[in-house]
């Protein structure tokens, strides 16, 4: 084998309250082409992937090639970086003959991406729960929707983790177990008609709105119109909704509550397969094999 392709999905992170431990996979998608012999690798993203991979798997490094089509908007808060690293990481994985399982694989792209909320859908798919190296993952019904207001302008993380204060008080920590608590509950149940209500946030969000100023519009926006409620997608820009009835009449209310910031919307559902072989030269004839 001397090509692959990998197919990434996104991931909406924190859902509000659950900061640097919940996510959820979503049906958008990074590919990424890894082609053994060639040279030309467009970023230092990948270099710093390829090296981390040659290390900890002890592969002798050998030189690739390394294409990017993706779906994801860049720096929104829908893991974009944590797509390209998994793909890399799969992909390198696959011509050195498989050293590693999918579980290191996700630690790894953990490390590099300083926090494991959106390495951990991005590589097992559905809702994902992380506690240090633990994950737990469950499927997500697709009856449930996940509406995305994606604005214009990005947001860094790392600008976006600046914003954070070092200390907040007791009783809004415990608001946010409590929240977090009930949508881990309500998503390992299917239970999704108890999530409204649940994805007030104390943590993040508060501090994030001088980046995002309409966001508290947005919000209250989707849930007027049905939503089940509404949060930062990460570390933002984008804004995500959930919903069990009319997305699109969701995303029109999100939309105009965004008023005159340009933006776009995307209606799409979670994904339950995480990281898979999209395309590789040895069998075209099953294009859509699953990684083990």
């Amino acid at each position: 084998m001397t090509k692959i392709t990998i197919q990434v999905p996104a991931s909406t992170s924190n859902l509000g309250p659950g900061f640097d431990c919940l996510g959820v996979a979503l049906c958008l998608y990074s590919f990424v082409t890894i082609e053994r012999g060639e040279k030309g690798r467009p970023s230092r993203m990948i270099d710093e992937a390829a090296a981390k991979f040659f290390k900890e798997s002890r592969v002798r490094p050998f030189s690739f090639s390394c294409k990017i089509r993706s779906d994801v908007p860049v720096a929104r808060g829908l893991g974009g970086s944590a797509t390209v690293r998994l793909g890399v990481f799969h992909g390198l994985n696959w011509l050195a003959g498989n050293p590693l399982d999918r579980l290191s694989i996700f630690h790894l792209c953990a490390q590099l991406e300083e926090h494991p909320d959106n390495a951990a859908p991005g590589t097992f798919g559905g809702f994902t729960v992380v506690c240090g190296e633990d994950v737990q993952r469950f499927k997500v019904s697709p009856r449930l929707y996940f509406v995305l207001l994606i604005p214009e302008f990005q947001i860094k993380t790392a600008r976006a983790r600046n914003v954070l204060p070092r200390e907040i008080a007791h009783q809004s920590a415990v608001e946010n177990c409590k929240n977090a608590c009930a949508i881990t509950a309500a998503f390992a149940s299917r239970d999704y008609e108890r999530l409204p209500g649940k994805f007030t946030d104390h943590l993040h969000q508060p501090f994030r709105q001088k980046l995002i100023p309409f966001l508290p519009r947005v919000i209250a926006g989707a849930e007027k119109a049905g939503a089940l409620g509404a949060f930062l997608s990460g570390s933002g820009s984008t804004i995500a909704a959930v919903t069990l009835h009319s997305p699109k009449k969701v995303a029109a209310a999100m939309q105009r509550a965004a008023r005159w910031t340009s933006s776009r919307t995307i209606v799409t559902r979670a994904d339950n397969f995480g990281v898979r072989i999209k395309h590789r030269t040895s069998n075209l004839k099953h294009p859509n094999v699953s990684l083990d």
